[in-house]
């Protein structure tokens, strides 16, 4: 990706993250990224194409924060209590450094309700993240891991999309997590 396209794709997201959806025009991307009118129309030539593109580039932000905090563990965790303090992190990233990443992506998510194409890339990236996922559930002793894991995706962005609307500086994910986790592996 050329770093204008970046460029263009992080002034969407912080649009979409600090303004919402109906603030997201090609002209307030443009100002956002501090590049002369037209630079996103020239790029992205209807608001579809600059939401996919968006989208791509959510999954590329998401993946790298993802991979940061795997990244910073030497091996997977073996027990419910590990794996449910790694996941808790993630809930914590999702809702504070990360938030206008996730607001965005939920904006994303919510348009995605009327586009199928955004629907089939939703899909292929939450199959991706399953790759690493469903394996981690596995080892935990799960009896169906996969369905397990889409569960456990399920709980994680009910949790964030709580926090978001209505943050709480008392919140902890982890019990909640855990309490899931340790019902996936005793069933």
């Amino acid at each position: 990706m050329s770093d204008r396209r970046q460029q263009i794709l992080d002034a969407a997201i912080a649009v979409l993250g600090t303004r919402g959806l109906r603030a997201l025009t090609h002209r307030a991307v443009d100002a956002q990224a501090g590049l002369p009118e037209g630079s996103t129309s020239n790029g992205y030539r209807t608001r579809d194409a600059l939401v996919g593109a968006v989208l791509d580039r959510l999954v590329e932000i998401e993946t790298q924060v993802w991979q940061q905090l795997v990244a910073e563990r030497t091996a997977p965790p073996t027990s419910t209590a590990e794996f449910a303090q790694l996941i808790a992190a993630m809930v914590h990233q999702l809702t504070g450094p990360a938030r206008h990443l996730t607001l965005a992506r939920h904006a994303v998510f919510h348009e995605a309700a009327f586009q199928p194409e955004l629907q089939e890339k939703i899909g292929a990236a939450r199959d991706r993240l399953a790759g690493w996922g469903v394996p981690w559930v596995a080892r935990l002793g799960s009896p169906d891991p996969r369905t397990d894991y889409l569960s456990l995706l399920a709980l994680v962005d009910g949790l964030v999309a709580i926090q978001l609307a209505c943050p709480d500086p008392a919140f902890d994910p982890t019990p909640a997590i855990h309490t899931m986790l340790a019902g996936i592996t005793t069933a």
